[in-house]
């Protein structure tokens, strides 16, 4: 599920909370949505049963501040913990990028987290992904309790690969968020391995170091060139007669090609876009104005779904239905991101679609503010 928008420098991962049932994953979303600032999440969604027990799945969108010079927004999830919604776990698990294994510490829940574990690995391989391949964080919960295990005792068990692993107790937030840190780091690392995070800027060099390479140290010496200082007396004046006054040709309109690229980045795109995706919005169009024309076409696809996410969950042509968005429009849109040579008019349909959504979101007052 992971996506890259290259123009934005921003990450989207997918984070899933598994488990059996009851062995706290709802609350560990519910602590982590309680501390993370407004600004940074988004709603939490949960369907649950009379018994507290999750049906389907919690959804919280978190920003995280940054991973090196990348900003990166998570998508935590949780399963059902029941055996009979496999089917639903194995739906929520697909895309994953890591995941948290939240296991009961108390004695009688020993067999559950076996399964459960026994249960992720067996789903994983359904999609082609090996468990000691994968990021994965376990998570002892429940540590307020009297009647738990050692952790000793359950990492023999349970985490026989010593992967990173945290004591918590989700009702009071312990240990919470360094296990949804701990996570964050090895998901990034894995999509760096991957090739799919971009690396690191490089960085400046300190000021007053010359950079390396002979082009660079030219460069530096052009920049820091001064103009010639003016003369520290007037110059002699002569009493010739007065020159006729010089007539100065109507200055000629300056060429498209040079109009400041800045004031264009600030197009029809990105005043139609919400708050959370004028960055996108404002790619997507600084790809267009730099001819770059698949980069564009992939920042309005990545902004576009996004963009429909606020409608809530769903299919793609469900959340269009909702929105009264063309849904062919959107199909050949979703055709272009697959295409390997794309053409200006290409990238102008794309900015067209993306408006075409922001339009909709506006008229029907999404986002919601706060």
């Amino acid at each position: 599920m992971s996506s890259v928008n290259l123009m934005a420098r921003e990450v989207a991962a997918k984070i899933v909370f598994y488990g059996p049932g009851l062995s706290g994953k709802t609350t560990t979303l519910r602590k982590v949505y309680e501390t993370v600032r407004p600004a940074h999440r988004g709603e939490m969604m949960s369907i649950a049963t009379e018994g507290d027990r999750t049906l389907f799945f919690d959804f919280l969108p978190v920003k995280v501040e940054r991973v090196g010079d990348c900003s990166v927004r998570l998508a935590l999830y949780t399963v059902p913990g029941q055996v009979f919604y496999n089917a639903t776990r194995k739906l929520v698990l697909q895309g994953a990028d890591g995941v948290v294994f939240v296991a009961d510490s108390q004695a009688e829940a020993m067999d559950a987290n076996r399964e459960s574990l026994a249960n992720l690995e067996e789903n994983l391989l359904e999609n082609g992904i090996r468990l000691d391949r994968f990021p994965l964080v376990m998570q002892w919960n429940k540590r307020d309790l009297e009647s738990t295990l050692s952790v000793e005792e359950l990492r023999r068990e349970l985490n026989p690969r010593g992967v990173p692993d945290f004591e918590t107790a989700a009702t009071n937030g312990r240990g919470v968020l360094d296990t949804l840190k701990t996570i964050t780091r090895l998901v990034i690392k894995d999509l760096r391995a991957k090739r799919i995070v971009p690396p690191p800027r490089p960085a400046p060099p300190p000021p007053g170091t010359a950079p390396a390479g002979l082009e660079a140290q030219l460069a530096q010496h052009l920049t820091q060139r001064q103009p010639p200082a003016a003369p520290l007396s007037p110059a002699p004046r002569t009493l010739t007669a007065p020159a006729p006054p010089r007539v100065e040709p109507a200055p000629m309109p300056a060429p498209a090609a040079v109009v400041n690229t800045a004031a264009r980045l600030l197009g029809a795109t990105s005043a139609l876009a919400p708050g959370d995706l004028f960055d996108h919005a404002r790619a997507a169009e600084a790809a267009f104005v730099a001819a770059d024309y698949t980069t564009c076409v992939t920042a309005c696809t990545d902004a576009v779904r996004r963009a429909m996410a606020f409608a809530g969950e769903g299919t793609l042509a469900q959340q269009a239905f909702l929105l009264h968005v063309d849904g062919a429009d959107l199909l050949r849109l979703q055709g272009l991101s697959t295409q390997p040579h794309l053409r200006v008019d290409d990238a102008a349909f794309s900015l067209y679609v993306l408006m075409q959504v922001f339009v909709r979101l506006n008229a029907v007052g999404l986002p919601t503010a706060g």
